[in-house]
């Protein structure tokens, strides 16, 4: 390493850097634990939470939404629709898309999971005030920004 360049830890962000890095994976871990019992994990749980929110979104539209792959998407979507979680249906106007609907025992579960992921979002986060966790989220959705343009320019 050359003398001259700089240490990660060095540097006067480093801490932020870390701590954002380690809350992601702990929260992850934790909503794993909590959601064990219902047989999903966290990547199924953003699948089902944004069906929820938005019925008969695209699965190229989910995948945007996720940040994923489509090949994540193509390992998930068929579990889940074996499951009978989901079901995916051709668009009426253009046949070479998938509509994804939750089916009714996905709707079920995905409201037990929002649930669980509530009580979790309320127990990590109840004693930071809410303009802290306010400004926390303007930070992160900077960071995100950021990162995003950078994905961007590399495709």
């Amino acid at each position: 390493m050359n003398k001259n360049q700089s240490l990660p830890w060095d540097h006067p962000r480093f801490r932020s850097w870390i701590a954002v890095a380690r809350a992601c994976q702990l929260m992850q871990q934790s909503l794993a634990r909590s959601l064990s019992d219902l047989d999903i994990k966290p990547p199924h749980l953003d699948i089902l939470v944004n069906l929820y929110r938005f019925e008969g979104i695209s699965q190229q539209e989910l995948a945007r939404k996720l940040l994923v792959g489509r090949s994540n998407m193509s390992m998930l979507l068929p579990q889940m629709e074996k499951r009978g979680l989901i079901v995916r249906r051709d668009d009426e106007r253009d046949k070479r898309v998938l509509r994804l609907h939750l089916t009714q025992e996905g709707r079920k579960l995905t409201e037990e999971a929002m649930a669980i992921q509530t009580s979790l979002i309320e127990r990590t986060l109840s004693a930071e005030p809410i303009e802290q966790c306010m400004a926390t989220a303007d930070s992160m959705e900077r960071i995100i920004g950021v990162l995003l343009r950078d994905l961007r320019d590399e495709d």
